[in-house]
């Protein structure tokens, strides 16, 4: 019966303590890859790092967005043009895409912006607006 206990215990032991180096290898995976999206950044710098560059250039520094959005032409945009005198362009259309990613940004040490939209037009960040209402 003592023999038994003894037994019991030093199974389980060796499974611990075989476990323990595996769960402190994952623990550390973990840590690496959400420090890396954890990763902040003042209103300054991130439209000085972000502003102007390239969608690939944005995703190899911030990974994939939270979400994209297309941009869509109003269906009245071309007769409220017409009406105020403004001929509408023949050119080819922009492609303007939205990406989002939150809490990126800080505006004060302890809090960040919700959302960030970066806004893309033809490959390019033209424009970033942070907000906290979504």
């Amino acid at each position: 019966m003592v023999s038994r206990k003894i037994l019991v215990s030093l199974c389980v032991a060796v499974f611990v303590i075989g476990a323990s180096p595996a769960m402190v290898s994952a623990a550390e995976k973990a840590a690496k890859t959400s420090a890396k999206r954890s990763r902040t950044f003042g209103e300054e710098e991130f439209l000085n790092l972000f502003s102007h560059k390239s969608r690939r250039q944005v995703s190899d520094a911030l990974g994939k967005p939270v979400r994209v959005g297309q941009s869509s032409k109003p269906a009245s945009a071309g007769a409220a043009l017409a009406a105020a005198g403004k001929p509408m362009g023949t050119d080819k259309a922009a492609s303007v895409e939205m990406w989002y990613y939150e809490n990126m940004v800080r505006y004060d040490p302890k809090r960040t912006y919700k959302t960030v939209e970066l806004t893309f037009v033809n490959d390019r960040c033209m424009n970033i607006t942070y907000f906290n209402t979504k």
